[in-house]
C-alpha cells in the first residue's frame, strides 16, 4: 500500500496545495508533518494523523545559528524515526522549514521525495536541496533552480478543488447589487494592507461597493468600522465562493493565492509582502502583471496609490459601462489564462510515479 508523509506547516501558501494534492490520493494512507502552534493544526488534524516536529530558521547570530542546527538534526531523526515506523514509501513537500528535516530524512531512508516549489523564485530550501529530491514540480515554468535535481516538471500550484466548481457566496457575506471587493492579507493577515484598506474603504462602501476584508486574527483595528456593506472577519475557509463571486480581489502576492485568484478568474490588486525572503511576492505580482491580470501596488503608510487603483478598476463598472470598456473584464480573462487547473492531479501522478518506481 503506499503510504504518504507530506511535509507542508506553517501558512495558507504552503498547507493549501498540499491538501489539494492530498484530496487526488483518497486510496493513500497519509500522515502530515507539522509545527505546533500554526495553521496545521485548525486545517489538517481532523483529516489526517498529524505529527509535530521542532523546526525554525537558520537566522540570527552564530549561537542561534548552532542551536537552530542542533535542533534540525534532531528534526531529521525524528522524521527518519517517522518514515520506518510508519512505513512511509514516498514523501512530498512544499517548502518552508519544514521541507529540511523531511527532505534530508527521505535520503538517508532511500526513500523518493518530491518538492513543490510555488514561488516566480525559488525559496532557500530548493535552491539549497532541490538537488537531494527525487524531482521539483514548478508552480512556474520561468523559475530558475541553481541545483536541479535529475526530473523538473512544470505543474503549476495546487489550488483546492472547491475553485473549481461554481460555489456561492457565503450567507454572511453582504448581498446585492454593487461591485464585490475582497481583501485578502494571506493566511496570517496583513497589518500594513490593512491600514492601508482602512482609510480608503469608506469611500468604496460611499460608492456602492460591497467589501469583505480578511485581516487575520492579529488585526487591532478590528472592529474600527460599522457598515451593512462591510464585513470583516480573521480567516475564513469560504475563499472559493467569495473570489468566484468577487469583482476585483485587494490581495498580497503568494503563490497559492494568487492560484487561487486564477482559478477563481478574479482581477487583483496585488500588494507585495515587502519583507518577504528574496522578495518573492514581488516576482510572483510582476509575472502575474505582466499577463494582464493584475495591477501592483506597493505598501505605502499613505495608501492613495492603492485607492487610485482600485478606484480606476472599479470607477467604470459602478458606472455601468460596455463590457468592452470595463478593465476588469480583460483582466479576468487573463487570470483565466493563468490557470492550471489540472495541476492537483498532475502531482499526484508524479507521487504515484514516484511511489511505483520505488517498489520495482
Amino acid at each position: 500500500m503506499a503510504r504518504l508523509l507530506i511535509a507542508a506547516s506553517g501558512t495558507g501558501g504552503h498547507l493549501f496545495p498540499a491538501l489539494a494534492v492530498a484530496d487526488k490520493l483518497p486510496h493513500w494512507d497519509i500522515h502530515w508533518l507539522g509545527t505546533r502552534e500554526r495553521l496545521d493544526g485548525c486545517l489538517v488534524l481532523k483529516r489526517y494523523p498529524l505529527h509535530w516536529v521542532a523546526i525554525g530558521g537558520l537566522q540570527g547570530g552564530w549561537r542561534e545559528r548552532l542551536l537552530r542546527l542542533l535542533q534540525l538534526l534532531g528534526a531529521v531523526w525524528t522524521v527518519r524515526w517517522l518514515l520506518h515506523r510508519q512505513r512511509i514509501t514516498v514523501v512530498f513537500t512544499t517548502g518552508g522549514y519544514i521541507a529540511a528535516p523531511a527532505i534530508l530524512a527521505a535520503r538517508l531512508a532511500g526513500l523518493p521525495v518530491l518538492l513543490h516549489e510555488s514561488n516566480v523564485v525559488a525559496g532557500r530550501v530548493t535552491r539549497r536541496l532541490g538537488g537531494c529530491c527525487s524531482g521539483v514540480a514548478l508552480g512556474w515554468s520561468s523559475t530558475k533552480l541553481s541545483r536541479p535535481p535529475a526530473r523538473v516538471w512544470c505543474t503549476g500550484t495546487p489550488v483546492r478543488a472547491e475553485f473549481y466548481r461554481p460555489v456561492p457566496l457565503p450567507e454572511w457575506a453582504p448581498h446585492g447589487s454593487g461591485p464585490l471587493l475582497v481583501v485578502m492579507g494571506g493566511s496570517q493577515g496583513a497589518r500594513g494592507l490593512n491600514h492601508m484598506v482602512r482609510q480608503h474603504v469608506r469611500l468604496w462602501l460611499a460608492a456602492g461597493c460591497r467589501v469583505v476584508h480578511l485581516c487575520g486574527r492579529d488585526d487591532p483595528e478590528m472592529g474600527s468600522l460599522r457598515d451593512p456593506a462591510y464585513v470583516e472577519c480573521p480567516f475564513t475557509d469560504e475563499v472559493a465562493g467569495l473570489l468566484q463571486h468577487g469583482d476585483l480581489a485587494i490581495s498580497r502576492a503568494g503563490a497559492g493565492s494568487i492560484s487561487e485568484l486564477a482559478a477563481s478568474r478574479c482581477p487583483a490588486v496585488l500588494v507585495p509582502y515587502p519583507h518577504a525572503s528574496d522578495q518573492h511576492q514581488e516576482a510572483n505580482a510582476g509575472a502575474v502583471a505582466a499577463l494582464g491580470a493584475a495591477v501592483i501596488v506597493h505598501e505605502n503608510p499613505a495608501g492613495e496609490p492603492l485607492h487610485r487603483a482600485v478606484w480606476r478598476l472599479l470607477q467604470p463598472r459602478l458606472q455601468g459601462v460596455a463590457p468592452a470598456l470595463d478593465p476588469l473584464v480583460a483582466m479576468a480573462a487573463a487570470m483565466e489564462r493563468l490557470a492550471r487547473n489540472n495541476a492537483a492531479a498532475d502531482v499526484a501522478k508524479l507521487l504515484e510515479s514516484l511511489h511505483h518506481l520505488h517498489q520495482r
